[in-house]
């Protein structure tokens, strides 16, 4: 069968079921972007103010944080280099200031949790239960319509509402995203494909800030899930991950005393310590999704060198190295099933077996294409509009070598003891934005995986 055919088969067979999942459980992280698409003369008349020395330092090595304007834009210059996103907290009020003033193009629904929210409870009308930190009026205005819900505690009583029915006025909680298309330059500097900066300009989300009515009510909002996705904890530090991870491991053990699979959204995390502190909890999670540049992180505090130079080495990622460290994450934690996503194709490890794990990432190479191609998706039937993208044609080779290593058929394969699904993505190439395309594929991966299964 085509890989075109396998895409429309997929897609009907999850459309038909997602009617089937219940309640899903989104936590920790909602904010609202503030998107600036770059333009190369005003960055390089940016950073010439500053001082090229002290910006330039930046564009070969993250910091750790954002402390003055120097660093915002060396970070900046780094994933335009790199043609890879990446997000850090901005400490300093002034270059909060500065980020401000320099303004954006538009405004909208930002964090982990607000992208999955809008999608799966706007477009695929699957209840959703969303952790928002901060529930501004401007924020509430940014949740689409649909079965999205908030919980609301008065007199000890909880009650679900839609954000936009919450009647609070919160703070806004800012994060500012600096996109560039494939090809841009500045200075020296080309970017080998389209993606964004992001400035971290809140303290709640960066803190992971839990209301009162998830530390106080879990047992009943755990209660209404049969799913849960867990994101948001790629800003904390050592000086602050300790209090927001003792909370989210006694949601882990509710969740799962419940038979709930929970998903963990890993996202690009600085702190070393932190990672680690991830992995160790890893197992107590059904899935986890991530990138090349996540699973590289992943394996350089593993002790993996070698192999997360491997997975930075080439373009597109070689599959064999990021197989390689996909069997060794699934060792040392025992987690269930792997995702990883990048530019051009997907790939899942799966201590389970069965054509629905792969039919999974078709449906959301899809939904990636179709946010891709469109912008905004506003119903599922929006999706299938992204059926006429052509199948990424680098990923040919792709899927050669894992043919040729691991004897793949039709996108699957077992490799100790585990099956390896493999899917090629439809890629878009003038993107409308490329923000939230990662959240898209790792959830309607994952809760297509369950509509089908």
């Amino acid at each position: 069968m085509s890989w075109d055919a396998l895409y429309s088969s997929a897609f009907d067979r999850v459309r038909k079921n997602l009617g089937k999942i219940g309640g899903i459980l989104l936590a920790y992280n909602t904010n609202i972007d503030a998107i600036k698409y770059l333009d190369g003369n005003d960055l390089e008349r940016r950073v010439e103010t500053v001082g090229e020395d002290e910006v330039l330092h930046y564009a070969g090595e993250l910091p750790r944080m954002v402390e003055n304007v120097g660093q915002l834009l060396g970070s900046i210059l780094w994933s335009i280099k790199h043609g890879k996103a990446a997000e850090l907290f901005v400490e300093s009020c002034s270059t909060r200031f500065y980020m401000r003033e320099w303004g954006w193009d538009e405004l909208r629904m930002g964090g982990q949790v607000g992208i999955m929210a809008n999608l799966l409870g706007g477009v695929y009308n699957v209840p959703v239960i969303a952790h928002v930190p901060q529930v501004s009026r401007l924020q509430a205005g940014l949740f689409k319509d649909g079965p999205i819900y908030v919980p609301k505690a008065e007199n000890g009583k909880l009650e679900l509402v839609h954000p936009k029915e919450f009647q609070a006025d919160e703070e806004n909680c800012i994060h500012y995203i600096y996109e560039f298309p494939r090809g841009f330059r500045v200075f020296d500097f080309e970017a080998p494909r389209e993606n964004r900066f992001i400035g971290a300009a809140d303290d709640y989300n960066p803190n992971v800030y839990i209301r009162p009515e998830f530390r106080e009510h879990f047992e009943e909002i755990a209660g209404r899930a049969r799913l849960a996705i867990i994101s948001g904890l790629q800003t904390l530090t050592r000086k602050n991950y300790r209090e927001p991870f003792e909370e989210m491991v006694r949601h882990l053990e509710i969740l799962n005393a419940r038979d709930v699979p929970v998903h963990l959204e890993f996202a690009f995390t600085q702190d070393e310590i932190v990672r680690r502190s991830l992995i160790d909890v890893l197992g107590q999670f059904h899935s986890v999704g991530l990138n090349e540049v996540e699973l590289a992180s992943i394996m350089e505090v593993m002790g993996e060198k070698g192999l997360a130079e491997k997975l930075l080495a080439d373009d597109p990622v070689d599959p064999i190295a990021v197989t390689g460290a996909m069997l060794r994450l699934a060792e040392r934690t025992s987690v269930r099933r792997i995702h990883f996503h990048t530019y051009g194709y997907y790939l899942a490890l799966t201590d389970y077996k069965g054509d629905f794990v792969r039919d999974a990432l078709l449906f959301a190479a899809l939904a990636a294409a179709a946010k891709a191609k469109l912008g905004d998706v506003r119903s599922i039937d929006a999706v299938v509009k992204a059926m006429d993208v052509p199948v990424n044609e680098r990923a040919k080779t792709v899927e050669e070598r894992l043919a040729g290593e691991y004897g793949m058929k039709n996108g699957i394969a077992d490799i100790n003891g585990y099956q390896l699904s493999f899917a090629p993505t439809k890629v878009v190439t003038r993107p409308k934005s490329t923000v939230g395309i990662g959240d898209t594929i790792s959830s309607s991966a994952f809760v297509g995986e369950f509509a089908l299964h």
